[in-house]
């Protein structure tokens, strides 16, 4: 690609003029200086508003944005929870309500915390009950009942596909459809009371140094400790 004629280049780059200086050349700049040597050219400024044919084709076409992004709804109606509520999608598996165990047991649990009355009174549609579930900000409120707890956490710990995850990432799979006072702490009890997640646990802790156990007197009297305690109560 070296060029054998000799050739010149019209720029309106004022910049290049300090490189007519001796400076300090940088690796990059260093690069260039040698790539350079294989080309016979030479340079020639003119000015940029002089240069009128180079300046037209660096330039785009104006194109008229006014209309652009008019009358567009961001947030369509089907994607709104409240109006979804025909099919619920559990840990990827699709659950109709009619036929969902858990979900029938809330709907026959009519038990209602206090947090949860007083939100549902304030109708300001973060808190709505429709088919005997109650939903909170668009998840479904889960009754004080043990029993139902047990088995939504269950099923969002112990599966094959779920995979034990830890606290964080199992309180956030259940956040993805059900809500009930409480949750973070029993998630956290579950976690720790799964006998396979601490067997598995991975240790971030420095290994602890090895025991250094006094040694054994051969009579009485040759070692003696004192404890010391106090103030003692009057």
């Amino acid at each position: 690609m070296d060029a054998v004629e000799p050739f010149e280049v019209w720029t309106d780059h004022e910049n290049l003029k300090y490189f007519r200086e001796p400076h300090k050349l940088n690796g990059r700049q260093a690069r260039w200086y040698l790539k350079l040597q294989d080309y016979d050219f030479t340079l020639k400024h003119i000015p940029g508003k002089t240069n009128t044919k180079a300046d037209i084709l660096s330039r785009k076409d104006q194109v008229n944005t006014k209309e652009d992004n008019k009358d567009v709804q961001l947030l369509k109606d089907e994607m709104w929870t409240r109006k979804t509520t025909a099919r619920i999608t559990i840990l990827g598996r699709k659950v109709v309500p009619e036929e969902g165990d858990i979900l029938k047991r809330i709907q026959k649990n009519n038990t209602r915390e206090k947090e949860v009355v007083q939100a549902l009174q304030k109708k300001d549609g973060l808190a709505w009950e429709e088919s005997e579930v109650v939903y909170m900000d668009g998840r479904i409120y889960v009754p004080n009942n043990k029993n139902i707890k047990e088995e939504i956490l269950r099923e969002h710990h112990k599966p094959a596909d779920v995979g034990h995850p830890g606290q964080h990432r199992m309180q956030e799979l259940i956040k993805r459809t059900y809500w009930w006072p409480g949750l973070k702490e029993d998630v956290r009890k579950y976690v720790q009371g799964c006998v396979k997640c601490q067997q598995n646990k991975v240790q971030h802790q420095r290994k602890a140094g090895k025991l250094h156990p006094l040694e054994i007197p051969e009579g009485p009297w040759q070692d003696i400790s004192i404890d010391m305690i106090g103030p003692l109560p009057k």
